[in-house]
């Protein structure tokens, strides 16, 4: 699985970093363990996933943790995660 994470503000990319998790573990947990990295990556507290984010998730495989979602003061508009490409299930 490789997952996206993208800071942006002021519609502008600010930093990207892709995360690629090979392991065999479910998708959320391979989900909240890259959120973790690219957090540590990025020098930001975890955010918490608000009822709209987790339906965004869902159903778009993409979601925005906006400044709601922090529970520190961010600089920058929001934080994207999107999964750009999924484990192959069927090998």
């Amino acid at each position: 699985m490789r997952i996206w994470f993208k800071i942006w503000d002021n519609s502008h990319l600010v930093k990207d970093t892709i995360i690629e998790d090979v392991r065999k573990e479910t998708r959320t947990h391979k989900i909240f363990d890259a959120l973790d990295e690219a957090c540590l990556k990025f020098d930001l507290a975890r955010p918490i996933w608000l009822n709209a984010t987790i339906a965004e998730f869902k159903k778009h495989s993409k979601a925005r943790f906006t400044k709601d979602c922090f529970v520190e003061e961010i600089d920058f508009d929001y934080l994207e995660i999107q999964v750009i490409e999924e484990d192959d299930l069927f090998v």
